[in-house]
């Protein structure tokens, strides 16, 4: 069935879909229609093809198959159509000059003849120039949708395109699509693949072998951490998504290689153990992280201070006793330009960053202390007293800058004398980059963490790669202390570190096993244990409750989780409004949100104490609530863990994820109350010891474990650490070589 008529209202659009609510009148009727289309605005005619359906909470709707629009024909229509504000410039009264002097013709006037425009009294020649440009940038934009469509690109990702090609992008599009996967964030090999052969462009064009080579080394960085790939593994995997033979196109893989190596995209060298194929950007990112860490080290002399005394005086004000090993942390910190110190829960970590600290202070540095999280840095505020950072926040987020992305850089470094970053194991190599690039020559650097952890969820190895270099001076914490007798967490984590069953017997007041034996058990279990169990006997709320799945996918995975524990812990009702995002998203007021990817120019509000703080950038793993919401223009309230006030707008929402439970891999950084775990069955490269060393590391008051003691003993056995291939640990040792070279 086909519907033609004029665009009369449009009650809700999903920017991130293009599903869209609106009314069409037509033939004097007026007609709801519903379905993912391109941007309708009020005044349009369109040609609507579909069938009429019944929704049982809205009535009868037009469901629409497809979508075109129409070009207005008659001057009424025309004088709808210009009045909508479709066009900058042009508002009801200008639509009536034009439509007054053109008639039927005004739009042809509009495309072929703007200039004409100022023949209309009022309108001058640079305002029939910008509404002709105006016009002319609409309907382009209105064509590459609508290509775009017929090659099943969202809305978001087609305006994506055309921001990035304007006016060319059909014609770049229809020469090469493969270029997708390189200028386009979001857009990956596949997507452009179905293009192509659409376009009928043939399997083993070197278009398609150079979007194959750089969609694997991307997807290598994104889902494994990889800032390289050895190149014989990387030619395998290309000839294997290209569904092509290896040896057959081994020729052309070698000649695409040498040409994206001419054109700076790629970087292809022997490192000590094998050939390697490196995007240009890990290339010089990690040499830049290993060429500054490596002045430091070199422009800052080893000093031999004696600072017993100062040990002593902490000691007493904190009516403390320091081991010896953490003593040697305080004075590897106080007297070497770089050092690392690492140590697992209860060892002390934070009392020695509070000691150091304070002999730095006496001696008049200024310093400053960051985390790479929000969580992080509001923990280890509450832990130290001291002020501290994200490092986002402490470099400064300026796009204004002309001089790079953060206010904060080589050419405008910190004004300060030590640094102290902690939970340094969450740090990429990218984050890295970009601290060190804003910290000044001479300045103390002291990276703390936990080399136990999980590794960065973003690119690189850090921490790891540091340790593995033996460059920088380290200190290992092993002697355990913040612990009582009915305390298990601090405890059943090192055992479970060691590769040891932790003390299951339920006998302690934090730490508790379950067993349940399949995943819907599990699962009911979780949802009584978060919804009432735990906040009537402990005392805990709800909301500090925090569920660690392994997994997003599958009966106990975080996506089901989420789903059950919303309906549970924030029904729907007449009071709280509610808003549809993508297909199957529902977000509600009250719900307990995630920021699922860096967003630097959002802007936040932070009310203090005596202030009121402003900035911009929210980041992946931010943890929040949902304050209010506008229905009509689908703006969201959040209030984040941190105490930033974030407005998000409509088309901005799907960056967020419910977060009732997140994946362990989510929770670096924070740490909650009590902790939940599901104990499952899975894939033994996934479900590993340091997973479940990480999620018990997260809890400060409670851990719950609900599973099986077989599937328990199989995670804590599988030591097995995936290979991340990077190359700062070399790197670093070429660079302190070059430099104490330098400064000898």
């Amino acid at each position: 069935m086909i519907i033609e008529g004029t665009v009369e209202e449009i009650i809700f659009r999903a920017e991130d879909t293009g599903f869209t609510v609106g009314v069409v009148e037509h033939n004097g009727e007026y007609s709801s229609f519903v379905g993912k289309m391109i941007p309708l605005h009020i005044g349009e005619m369109v040609k609507l093809e579909g069938k009429f359906v019944t929704n049982q909470k809205f009535g009868e709707q037009f469901a629409c198959d497809t979508v075109q629009k129409i070009t207005p024909k008659t001057s009424e229509s025309i004088y709808r159509y210009l009045s909508s504000g479709l066009i900058k410039g042009v508002g009801p009264k200008t639509a009536e000059l034009i439509v007054n002097k053109f008639k039927e013709k005004s739009l042809e006037v509009l495309e072929n003849a703007p200039l004409r425009l100022a023949e209309i009294k009022g309108i001058s020649i640079a305002k029939a120039n910008q509404i002709g440009e105006q016009f002319f940038e609409l309907k382009n934009v209105q064509n590459v949708i609508m290509f775009l469509q017929g090659f099943e690109i969202t809305i978001n990702r087609a305006l994506k395109i055309y921001e990035k090609y304007g006016a060319k992008t059909i014609e770049k599009m229809q020469s090469n699509p493969y270029i997708l996967v390189e200028d386009i964030e979001g857009i990956g090999f596949n997507t452009a693949d179905k293009i192509a052969v659409k376009m009928g462009i043939e399997e083993t064009s070197s278009f398609r072998f150079r979007a194959g080579i750089l969609h694997i080394l991307q997807e290598a960085s994104e889902k494994n951490g990889h800032t390289f790939l050895p190149k014989e593994m990387l030619l395998a995997l290309t000839a294997n998504l290209l569904g092509l033979d290896q040896e057959s196109i081994s020729k052309s893989l070698e000649g695409v290689l040498e040409s994206m190596s001419l054109d700076n995209v790629i970087k292809v060298f022997w490192s000590s153990e094998y050939e390697i194929v490196m995007l240009a950007k890990f290339f010089y990112t990690e040499n830049s992280v290993a060429t500054k860490l490596a002045l430091l080290v070199a422009s800052s002399k080893t000093l031999n201070l004696n600072i017993d005394k100062e040990i002593d005086s902490f000691e007493k004000k904190m009516n403390i006793s320091f081991h010896s090993e953490q003593k040697k942390a305080i004075q590897t910190a106080v007297n070497e330009g770089v050092c690392v110190i690492t140590g697992g829960p209860g060892t002390g970590k934070t009392t020695i960053v509070q000691s150091i600290l304070n002999i730095l202070k006496q001696a008049g540095n200024r310093t400053l202390v960051l985390a790479p999280t929000g969580r992080a840095a509001k923990r280890l505020c509450e832990t130290t007293g001291e002020e501290a950072k994200t490092i986002h926040r402490a470099l400064g987020l300026d796009f204004r800058s002309e001089q790079g992305f953060f206010l904060y850089n080589d050419t405008n470094p910190l004004q300060t004398d030590a640094v102290i970053v902690d939970e340094v194991s969450m740090v990429d190599i990218t984050l890295m980059f970009n601290l060190l690039k804003a910290i000044p020559r001479g300045c103390k650097l002291v990276l703390v963490g936990d080399k136990d952890q999980l590794p960065s969820v973003g690119a690189g190895n850090v921490l790891s790669d540091i340790l593995a270099s033996q460059e920088i001076p380290v200190v290992y914490l092993t002697k355990i202390f913040r612990q009582d007798s009915n305390s298990l967490i601090i405890a059943n984590a090192h055992s479970i570190n060691e590769g040891e069953l932790p003390n299951l017997s339920n006998t302690s007041k934090d730490f508790f096993f379950e067993k349940k034996e399949t995943p819907i058990l599990i699962k009911e279990s979780i949802i009584a244990l978060a919804s009432s169990r735990i906040p009537s006997y402990f005392n805990i709320d709800s909301s500090h409750i925090q569920i660690l799945a392994p997994l997003k996918a599958g009966t106990c995975g975080t996506i089901m989780l989420n789903k059950e524990l919303q309906a549970v812990l924030n029904p729907p009702s007449k009071d709280k409004h509610e808003i549809l995002v993508g297909e199957n998203t529902i977000f509600r007021e009250q719900d307990k949100i995630m920021q699922m990817q860096n967003n630097y120019e959002i802007e936040w509000v932070k009310n203090s104490e005596n202030f009121v703080e402003t900035g911009s950038g929210v980041f992946n793993g931010d943890i929040g609530t949902i304050l209010k919401m506008d229905y009509s223009s689908g703006e969201v309230l959040i209030l984040y863990d941190d105490g930033r006030l974030v407005k998000y707008p409509r088309n901005e929402l799907f960056q967020l994820s419910l977060a009732y439970a997140v994946t362990i891999h989510k929770s670096q950084g924070s740490e909650f109350d009590a902790v939940v775990v599901p104990i499952i069955a899975g894939a033994p490269l996934i479900l590993t010891r340091n997973l479940i060393y990480t999620a018990v590391t997260r809890a400060k008051k409670l851990v719950v474990m609900v599973g099986t003691k077989e599937n328990l003993s199989r995670m804590i056995s599988n030591n097995h650490t995936e290979k991340r291939y990077t190359m700062l640990s070399e790197f670093l040792k070429k660079s302190i070589s070059r430099a104490k070279e330098m400064y000898e």
